[in-house]
């Protein structure tokens, strides 16, 4: 038998929006009960009348073996539902799998979620860097996103490939953006920079021979996220995001080069003298005081590749000289009639 109270529960839960599945974990009981007292028009009873009561069914058939499930718990928290249900079985237990589950729901023990340890840089210490994808009218274009981890000053640049080639040369971008370089560069699993990485496994990090010659002539380290842990990467992460939401979304862009002036004008007038909700400053203005005078200067020219080159330009199509006028004489055709008689 269950209580008015029980109805009263359920009908205040369903009218707070709640789903019934969430609503029969909270009342203990099977989904399908949930909605056998909805169809059989319980709800429409008179609950306020103390005396109301729904005899839907008899005492719950896992009461008397939720010492058992609570002991079994104590000892094995991670113990599975379904091993759960054939211990209770074999100890007598007739109901379903439902209800067990709902009581699980409510009773195993849940190990308390790792603290999120913010990991803070030095002024000039890191930068992070990353790529995402935008689809627009045109075509496919990737945004380089690289960003002081101190200042969270930042950086984007779209380019039409993933490349090594487009990592090296957006880097330099950067670097002159930011007016100088950091000591390390942090990147995800990146084929272009990570060859193989073997950390796990008590290994080391393998680098592409091409890219450490880069970051040699730069001279920062390289740093690298483990395979599935990009979160070691959230500065650059959530960027992502708000380039996708506050520029990129609703935004008219005509073509490349509209593309790369508004982004420009984006990052001086909004992205990077906005006040940061991590530091609570504004980053160009935190850059300007800690973090540029530290930062390690400009290498003097351009790094040059050893096997790599730039895409071929294509020259530009010159105009088609102009065709000569030809003056064509013009005869009435009795001139041709006299020229016959003549011969």
């Amino acid at each position: 038998m269950y209580s008015r109270d029980t109805l009263v529960l359920l009908s205040h839960y369903l009218e707070s929006g709640l789903s019934k599945s969430a609503i029969a974990k909270q009342l203990g009981i099977s989904v399908r009960l949930v909605y056998h007292w909805i169809a059989c028009g319980q709800l429409d009873r008179d609950l306020s009348d103390p005396a109301a009561r729904v005899r839907v069914a008899g005492p719950p058939k896992l009461e008397p073996f939720k010492p058992l499930i609570q002991e079994r718990l104590a000892q094995f928290p991670a113990l599975s539902g379904v091993r759960l249900l054939a211990e209770c079985r074999a100890a007598g237990y007739a109901g379903g799998y439902s209800q067990l589950t709902a009581y699980l729901a409510r009773v195993r023990p849940r190990p308390e979620p790792a603290p999120l340890v913010r990991f803070e840089t030095d002024p000039g210490g890191q930068a992070q860097f990353d790529f995402a994808t935008f689809r627009f009218a045109w075509g496919t274009r990737y945004a380089v996103l690289v960003v002081l981890g101190y200042s969270r000053l930042l950086y984007v640049e779209f380019v039409p490939r993933q490349t090594a080639l487009a990592v090296m040369q957006t880097l330099e971008h950067a670097f002159h953006a930011f007016g100088g370089v950091p000591r390390e560069v942090l990147f995800d699993q990146l084929k272009a920079v990570i060859v193989t990485d073997h950390r796990g496994e008590g290994g080391r990090l393998l680098e592409n021979a091409e890219f450490a010659r880069f970051a040699a002539h730069w001279n920062f380290r390289i740093r690298a996220c483990r395979a599935y842990r990009a979160q070691t990467k959230g500065k650059v992460e959530r960027p992502v995001q708000y380039v996708r939401d506050n520029f990129v979304y609703g935004r008219t862009i005509l073509g490349d080069a509209d593309l790369a002036a508004q982004c420009t004008h984006w990052l001086e007038t909004v992205a990077n003298v906005r006040v940061h909700g991590t530091t609570k400053e504004v980053p160009a203005v935190r850059w300007i005081r800690d973090e540029q005078p530290v930062l390690q200067p400009l290498a003097a020219r351009a790094y040059r590749s050893l096997v790599l080159s730039p895409p071929p330009v294509s020259p530009a199509r010159l105009p088609r000289p102009p065709i000569p006028e030809v003056v064509v004489e013009q005869r009435a055709l009795t001139a041709y009639a006299d020229y016959a008689e003549a011969i």
